[in-house]
């Protein structure tokens, strides 16, 4: 099992499973089958990193478009749990298919992985916002739950790779086990989902409110003792006014774009080029695993503690005009990358970092700087808006990762060209 160098998001918030999980999942199947694919061998499977990237990337951003126009037409209820019905089911199928010998229809299984993968993009960005922009009404407090617990899906599938590479013996038992997991989780969160409306405080928070006119004027803050009073069944059909929107939370959504832009730039595409300068010793640390610790584990650790953090600390604040002074200074993560030990190396032939311990301590940062900062951006969008305009506010937030992923990730091919 290995992970792929597709441009891959750290870890989108709130996902219950991670695009990380997903895509080493659909890798993994492909992986599986792949002795009986050896007539595709050197056509398809050369590209299947490019291929995937491309199912995941762009579908996302069409969904993320698609659920702000269906905010207020289409019910939330509905929303969740028809995404997550629809990966259900694609892990469920894809978990049947890691047994079946696809030697004779090698073509058409590569085309169903490609399409389960768009598939799956598009779904959980969908549930993935629609989640988002749902606990926008709710405190801030669990908004930032919610992404530390999309930050831990990251973390935990991290710890799957380096015990499926210190265990597992066989490919296919290995893309076996990872589907049932997803498969597992998947059905949990459909049930979970079904169980929240009949607590009491998650339904206090998720009652509709009196649609209202946006004006420039400040709102009171979303945490006040008295929000807005609810409306059972009332609900605005109309399409949630954009402008306001972006207008009020352009500060941040350059934030957000910012921070994931510069992320994705260098994790995954330079930092798991990243080798060991001691890797001629031959020892496991050197090879076999310093880089699933190293880019991968302690990537998402880092990044989970900093998200961790914001439960109790929350500074600079959304209109500070530290927290875009914070995010420029990350630009300073790029040169320190491409002077560490990245392999192979045509135009820059100079490593400056003469240490194992130095990409340790940049990809702690990187990780640490993204989760808390990106967390604080998240979490202000929905709170700067009138209650009624949260939901929306939330999937524009999500627009405003995704763009930024996107970005990063196409610009990243071009930087690995230039060392």
């Amino acid at each position: 099992m290995t992970f792929i160098r597709a441009p891959t998001p750290p870890t989108e918030p709130q996902a219950a499973l991670s695009e990380l999980t997903k895509k080493r999942c659909l890798r993994s199947c492909w992986t599986a089958h792949r002795p009986a694919c050896r007539g595709l061998r050197t056509a398809s499977t050369n590209y299947f990193e490019n291929y995937l990237a491309v199912a995941s990337t762009v579908p996302s951003v069409l969904c993320l478009v698609v659920n702000f126009l269906l905010v207020n037409r289409v019910p939330l209820r509905i929303r969740v749990l028809a995404s997550l019905t629809v990966m259900l089911a694609i892990f469920v199928v894809m978990t049947v298919l890691v047994k079946v010998d696809t030697s004779s229809w090698t073509q058409s299984f590569f085309a169903i992985t490609i399409v389960s993968m768009a598939i799956l993009s598009g779904t959980s960005t969908i549930f993935n916002s629609s989640v988002f922009g749902m606990t926008g009404s709710f405190p801030m407090r669990n908004s930032q739950a919610l992404i530390s617990g999309g930050a831990m899906g990251g973390t935990l599938s991290a710890v799957a790779l380096l015990v499926d590479l210190a265990a597992a013996s066989d490919v296919t038992d290995s893309a076996l086990a990872f589907f049932l997991t997803a498969d597992v989780f998947l059905a949990a969160c459909v049930g979970l989902y079904l169980l929240l409306p009949r607590l009491d405080y998650a339904g206090y928070y998720m009652r509709p409110v009196w649609p209202a006119m946006f004006s420039g004027e400040e709102q009171p803050p979303q945490d006040s003792p008295n929000p807005a009073l609810g409306a059972p069944g009332s609900s605005n059909s109309q399409t949630p006014p954009l402008r306001p929107i972006l207008k009020r939370t352009a500060g941040l959504g350059f934030c957000v774009i910012y921070l994931f832009f510069i992320t994705s730039l260098i994790f995954p595409a330079i930092s798991s080029n990243i080798r060991s300068l001691s890797k001629s010793s031959g020892s496991p640390w050197s090879t076999k695993f310093f880089v699933p610790l190293t880019t991968f584990l302690l990537y998402n650790f880092a990044d989970l503690c900093g998200r961790q953090i914001t439960a109790w600390i929350q500074v600079p604040g959304p209109r500070s005009k530290v927290l875009p002074g914070l995010v420029l200074l990350r630009t300073c993560f790029i040169p320190l990358f491409m002077f560490c030990n990245y392999q192979p190396r045509i135009h820059l032939q100079m490593v400056v970092f003469q240490s194992d311990m130095y990409p340790v301590l940049f990809i702690s940062l990187l990780g640490l700087s993204n989760g808390y900062l990106s967390t604080l951006a998240l979490i202000y969008g929905p709170k700067i808006v009138p209650r009624e305009l949260a939901e929306a506010t939330g999937v524009v937030m999500s627009f405003y990762m995704c763009l930024g992923l996107v970005l990063g990730s196409a610009c990243s091919a071009l930087l690995v060209h230039l060392i």
